[in-house]
């Protein structure tokens, strides 16, 4: 079954990026900016959780095989790209202009700064409409029992 194979598969990424979690947390005092290093934490944290929690109702979703599948994509590059983005922000001392309340006035080579700007926006993209496809699995999933 999809949505079988699509809840084991968020609740493995989930597990994973928990796990990338408790590492970040553990390497935050070593990085250029050690409070965005915790915010990498968090994200990969909750991210890990949402993943989770997520797969324990993935039951109660009803997509058609494609948006299982995009739906699954979505939220696999939301919660990683938000992990990598923060880390790689925390490691660099990025985030100024786009994260100025966890970056502070750290602010890295412009390349950077535009990485992690890049990665902030497409995730955010992906997550809204990981979530748009959820709630129209539930809705749906409501209608058939």
């Amino acid at each position: 079954m999809m949505a079988e194979r699509t809840a084991r598969d968020l609740a493995l990424l989930g597990a994973v990026l928990i796990l990338l979690g408790l590492l970040t947390g553990l390497a935050t005092s070593v990085m250029a900016n050690p409070r965005m290093g915790l915010s990498s934490h968090l994200a990969a944290m909750m991210g890990g959780t949402l993943l989770l929690a997520l797969a324990a109702v993935w039951h109660w979703v009803r997509l058609s095989s494609g948006l299982d599948r995009l739906a699954c994509w979505l939220l696999a590059y939301a919660n990683l790209a938000n992990w990598a983005a923060t880390l790689l922000a925390a490691i660099w001392g990025a985030g100024a202009t786009s994260m100025p309340i966890a970056a502070g006035a750290n602010r890295a080579a412009d390349w950077q700064e535009g990485l992690v700007m890049v990665l902030l926006i497409s995730l955010s993209l992906a997550m809204i409409a990981a979530v748009a496809v959820v709630i129209k699995g539930l809705l749906a999933g409501r209608k058939a029992g």
